[in-house]
């Protein structure tokens, strides 16, 4: 697969360019009754765009948690709920950096102990979620968004059923799949999928709280921050606030952009493409980029990958932003 270069003025990792990091999640659940199949080449195939748009692949850049032959199950890249959250934390942890996020696997969505318009968090679902329980938006908000040091960036590509709001940003991009701007509020929307896939994974024990998320960080935070080089310590742009705005507004603006598999009350799917099993949004986000390359708009990204998807499948990809702003501008990935 081939990308266009980016013309990365201000992005590199050469003199005066802000450093480069990136989290690739894959989790096919190999030997559960969850188990998928397109996970990890999800996870290769974006390891093969961040090399075009120069992102190093050294073990203090790019972080891959995958459950396959070569990971120890015992270590600390399996994605487990424990060493997830870790690598989370790793990733956000310096000042000045341009960071990227990919998670393949399922999603779900767990009763919200705070008030939200459907009722539920959505969430992201390690190896261990039957063990140990799901990890819901609250928990990823705070870890990924409030932690984020204010001249830092985060890119997040989320590949999962219910994603719309996963990680609670404050702004999302409210339109159909033609791009029509409208008052319908995609974000919690308030329905769940009974006999879906990803509903078969819920129960258990649900990281709610975060001294609760904290105390999973125990054992692998020292490991992820020795990678690091600090030591452990609807408007104008067709952009609506989600209902989670107030509850975050003392973040301030924070530069994370996501794009999400579809909106929470939908499904994302798994996919057959040229023969090789992949996520469905997966595969179309990088489709778009390899087509059009990075000079597209953010707005343009969301309407490729959704032109790309539709007529094969059900699913409308989402786009949510960490603060006001004009979605016609360039990406920064």
């Amino acid at each position: 697969m081939t990308y266009y270069q980016q013309d990365n003025r201000g992005h590199g990792q050469h003199s005066g360019r802000p450093r480069k990091k990136s989290l690739l999640i894959g989790i096919n659940y190999v030997g559960s009754e969850h188990q998928l199949q397109g996970c990890h080449q999800d996870v290769h195939n974006v390891r093969q765009f961040l090399t075009a748009m120069e992102y190093p692949s050294d073990e203090r850049s790019q972080v891959v948690l995958r459950d396959d032959q070569y990971t120890n199950p015992r270590g600390p890249y399996w994605p487990n709920g424990h060493n997830i959250l870790a690598a989370m934390q790793w990733l956000v942890s310096e000042p000045g950096t341009v960071n990227f996020l990919h998670y393949s696997g399922h999603g779900g969505q767990v009763e919200s102990d705070d008030y939200r318009a459907s009722g539920f968090d959505d969430t992201i679902v390690p190896f261990d979620f039957e063990r140990n329980g799901q990890i819901p938006s609250g928990i990823l908000h705070r870890l990924l968004v409030s932690r984020l040091p204010p001249d830092s960036s985060l890119f997040v590509v989320l590949d999962c059923c219910h994603s719309g709001s996963a990680i609670e940003l404050p702004y999302v991009f409210r339109a159909d799949e033609d791009g029509n701007v409208n008052k319908l509020d995609n974000v919690q929307a308030g329905m769940r999928l009974i006999g879906s896939a990803s509903h078969l994974i819920q129960g258990g024990f649900t990281m709610a709280k975060v001294s609760e998320a904290e105390s999973l960080l125990a054992g692998a935070t020292d490991f992820f921050k020795g990678l690091t080089h600090q030591r452990p310590a609807t408007d104008q742009y067709g952009l609506g606030q989600s209902d989670t705005y107030e509850e975050y507004e003392s973040d301030g603006d924070k530069n994370v952009w996501m794009y999400s598999g579809c909106r929470d009350d939908q499904t994302s799917a798994d996919a057959s493409i040229a023969g090789s099993h992949v996520g469905a949004m997966s595969w179309a986000f990088l489709e778009s980029m390899r087509r059009y390359g990075p000079q597209q708009s953010y707005f343009q990204v969301l309407q490729n990958t959704r032109e790309i998807l539709k007529g094969r499948y059900q699913q409308i990809p989402q786009l949510s932003v960490g603060y006001e702003q004009d979605l016609n501008y360039q990406i920064r990935v």
